[in-house]
């Protein structure tokens, strides 16, 4: 007989979730949602009627991981809407703030998912924050990486969060060339590490992939095969930066897009019939609490071409390199080899970049209404910012997140 537990909240991501599962006799998922428990965000109500220059700095306040990543689609969507061309150097400067963005999350995502692995050879579970070596090598170059980043988004963003430098037409500030200097000298050193801890990670990853079991709350659970698969699609706009409705070819078409209720998705009002208290974090749900997925969620299902599909890393490598691992594991390992990506197309901009071009486009027109729309690859998926701007205020904003876009594959992803 089928009986429900809840997670509540879900840990060690960004935002507000819990996962409402059914589960059989031997604990084995028949049913997952996962799904936001956020209160209504209400930014795109709070944009309307906002100057096209305040609603990309209210969007960025969405994500403490991705402010960059949210400046970016909010800016590049009204420059969709009102048409306006930016200069190339200031997209050279956006790039380089996107890869230093990407860096940073990639680098944080790491102490997320270590204390989930194992020293190789042992059933010591790895402790980011220990003093002791080898982790403390580990721990080190990882904040590294994350000063490499946030320094490089100081300089071409103005901020590393909040970033005040991108405006609707470019860049408010050109970057110096002793500036230039010093982001290439930090990518450069950046990329030497960047190598050494994609390949630290992703040896411990297949070390826990070859393992068969995990400790969790004090128990050994059989880790399966197929953790984390799913037959969903992938979607991505570019390896490393994005499209838009600018684009001469853009690579997401609004018009495959449909969004469904939670209600048709979910699951209905179920009883907590399983609790477990010693899950970390305070246990599960108590038995006997109402769970209710359609009425508790509060985004919308995302879909392409009518179903689900995941974005992130792995959709990136499926889509532009050929990868082909299907799973929790190969979603990680796909993040990981993104690393090097970061630095290589950081530093082919900079190579590009002439501190002496133009940075701010010579008309920036006020808009008649018309739809326009900015996909960002940000860190943990493609971001979609649409906008419709008159007179320069907004009349209409919608933002479709990564991890929205990611929900249903991630429900689909944990049954069996």
């Amino acid at each position: 007989m089928s009986k429900v537990v809840e997670i509540s909240p879900t840990t060690r991501h960004e935002g507000h979730s819990k996962l409402v599962l059914k589960v059989n006799e031997a604990g084995i998922i028949e049913t997952g949602n996962w799904l936001s428990i956020t209160p209504v965000r209400g930014v795109e109500r709070l944009a309307v009627g906002k100057t096209m220059e305040q609603v990309p700095k209210i969007a960025s306040r969405v994500c403490g991981i991705c402010p960059i990543a949210h400046t970016l689609a909010g800016v590049e969507s009204m420059e969709a809407s009102i048409k306006c061309e930016i200069p190339r150097d200031a997209h050279l400067l956006r790039v380089v703030l996107q890869c230093a963005n990407r860096l940073h999350s990639h680098a944080l995502h790491n102490i997320l998912t270590l204390p989930d692995m194992y020293i190789p050879g042992t059933d010591t579970k790895i402790n980011p924050f220990t003093p002791e070596e080898p982790v403390r090598s580990v721990a080190k170059r990882i904040q590294r990486l994350r000063e490499i980043a946030q320094t490089v988004g100081e300089i071409a963003g103005g901020e590393a969060i909040h970033p005040s430098n991108p405006r609707i037409g470019g860049m408010y500030k050109a970057c110096s060339p002793q500036a230039k200097t010093k982001m290439y000298d930090l990518a450069k050193e950046g990329l030497v590490l960047a190598h050494a801890q994609m390949d630290f990670m992703i040896a411990v990853l297949r070390n826990y992939q070859n393992r068969d079991w995990t400790d969790v709350g004090g128990k050994q659970i059989a880790i399966p095969k197929t953790l984390g698969y799913h037959d969903q699609g992938y979607l991505a706009t570019h390896p490393v930066y994005g499209s838009s409705s600018l684009d001469e070819c853009p690579t997401w078409d609004p018009s495959r897009f449909s969004e469904n209720r939670p209600w048709d998705w979910y699951m209905g009002e179920s009883e907590i019939t399983l609790e477990d208290p010693t899950y970390p974090i305070g246990g599960t749900t108590k038995m006997g609490t109402k769970a209710n997925p359609q009425m508790e969620a509060c985004t919308g299902i995302p879909c392409y071409d009518g179903a689900p599909v995941e974005v992130g890393p792995r959709a990136r490598m499926v889509q532009f390199k050929n990868f082909d691992e299907k799973g929790t594991i190969g979603q990680q390992v796909a993040r990981q080899m993104e690393y090097p990506d970061c630095l290589t197309a950081m530093i082919a901009a900079l190579d590009e970049y002439n501190p002496n071009g133009k940075i701010v486009a010579d008309y920036i027109p006020q808009g008649d209404g018309s739809m326009g729309w900015a996909a960002n690859e940000a860190p943990r998926g493609m971001d979609v910012h649409m906008a419709k701007v008159k007179g320069g205020k907004v009349l209409w904003y919608s933002m479709l997140v990564p991890t929205t876009w990611n929900f249903a594959t991630c429900s689909a992803a944990l049954k069996g």
